[in-house]
C-alpha cells in the first residue's frame, strides 16, 4: 500500500467519523481499512485516532496529520487534473530535430501548415544531421531517416525514401554511362559523410566502400544539397535521397543511373520516447506529418 493511498484511508475515515463507514465508502473490509491505518501510524510513529467503543477522535498529531493530507490530496488532484489537460489539449511546445535538407526543402512548408491547424502548439526546431539522443537532449520527437537500432525508443514510419545515384549529363557524355557499379571511377565519387551503409549488402554500395579504401572522394561533406549540386556541375556522382535530387532530376540537371543497382528505399520515422502517455501535441503532429508525406511523398510522383 502506498502512501498516498493511506492518507486517502485517513481522511475517508475522518470524514466519515468511523472505520466502518470508510470501509462502505471505500468499497473495502472494516479490517482493511483498520490495518491501513495502523500501516500510517507506524510510518507517522503516532498515535492518529483515540478509539472508544462507539466513536473516533483525532489526537493531536491526528490533527496536524489531517491538515497535511488534505494538503498532499489537493496538489495530487491539482497535477492530475492538469495533467489530464495537457493530454487531451492540442497546446504547447513541441521540441523536434530534424535532418537539414529534408527540413529546408520539405518540412517547412508541412510546419506552416501544421501551425494554421493548431495555433496554440508551439515548435521549437533543431536541424542536424547527428543521430541526436531524443531523451538527453529534451527532445519530444527527432525524425530520422535509415534504419533504427535503439529499442528503447518508439519509432513511427512517416514516409518512404528512396536513394537515387546520379551524376550530371555533361558529366555521363564526358565519361560514359555506367553499366556496372565495378565502371565507377571512385575518384570522382561525392561522399555524404553522416551516411551509415555498415550494413547494406547491395552490389552498389560494397563497390562504393571498397573504392573509399582506395581512393579518396573528390569531396566528402555532411550536407546532400551541396553535394547534389556539385554533382549536378559535373564533377562526379552522387548517392542521394529523392527529396533532395528529385527536383534535378525531374529538370534533367542529374540524370539518375545504375537504378537496378541502387540500395533499397529506406524510411523517415519520428522517434519518441514512450509509447503510453503520449501528449496530444505529439500525437497530432505526428498524425500530420504521416498525412502531409504520405507513403508516396510528393516529390517522387
Amino acid at each position: 500500500m502506498d502512501r498516498i493511498d493511506l492518507l486517502k484511508t485517513f481522511v475517508t475515515v475522518v470524514n466519515e467519523g468511523s472505520f466502518t463507514n470508510a470501509a462502505l465508502r471505500l468499497n473495502t473490509s472494516n479490517q482493511l481499512v483498520s490495518k491501513y491505518i495502523s500501516q500510517l501510524e507506524k510510518k507517522l510513529d503516532v498515535r492518529l485516532f483515540n478509539r472508544t467503543t462507539r466513536k473516533i477522535h483525532l489526537t493531536e498529531a491526528g490533527y496536524q496529520c489531517l491538515q497535511h493530507a488534505n494538503h498532499i490530496l489537493e496538489s495530487m488532484n491539482d497535477m492530475e487534473g492538469q495533467l489530464g489537460l495537457l493530454s487531451t489539449q492540442v497546446k504547447g511546445t513541441l521540441r523536434v530535430s530534424a535532418p537539414v535538407s529534408f527540413s529546408t526543402l520539405h518540412l517547412s512548408s508541412c510546419l506552416s501548415a501544421f501551425q494554421k491547424q493548431f495555433p496554440d502548439v508551439s515548435i521549437n526546431l533543431q536541424l542536424n544531421d547527428r543521430k541526436v539522443d531524443v531523451v538527453d537532449e529534451g527532445l519530444d520527437v527527432a525524425l530520422r531517416a535509415g534504419v533504427l537500432s535503439d529499442s528503447s525508443l518508439v519509432a513511427k514510419k512517416i514516409t518512404t525514401i528512396k536513394l537515387a545515384l546520379c551524376a550530371s549529363p555533361s558529366y555521363l557524355k564526358k565519361y560514359g554511362i555506367p553499366e556496372h557499379p565495378s565502371q565507377l571511377k571512385p575518384e570522382h565519387y561525392l561522399e555524404y559523410s553522416h551516411v551509415n551503409y555498415e550494413n547494406e549488402e547491395s552490389e552498389l554500395i560494397q563497390a562504393l566502400k571498397a573504392n573509399a579504401q582506395k581512393h579518396t572522394p573528390r569531396l566528402t561533406a555532411n550536407n546532400g544539397e551541396v553535394l547534389s549540386d556539385v554533382a549536378a556541375q559535373g564533377e562526379g556522382y552522387v548517392l542521394q535521397p529523392t527529396f533532395i535530387v528529385a527536383e534535378a532530376l525531374k529538370n534533367q540537371e542529374l540524370v539518375s543511373i545504375l537504378e537496378d543497382f541502387v540500395p533499397q528505399s529506406i524510411s523517415l520515422y519520428a522517434v519518441y520516447p514512450h509509447r503510453k502517455l503520449v501528449s496530444s501535441k505529439l500525437r497530432v503532429f505526428i498524425d500530420f506529418l504521416c498525412e502531409f508525406f504520405k507513403e508516396e511523398p510528393y516529390w517522387d510522383q
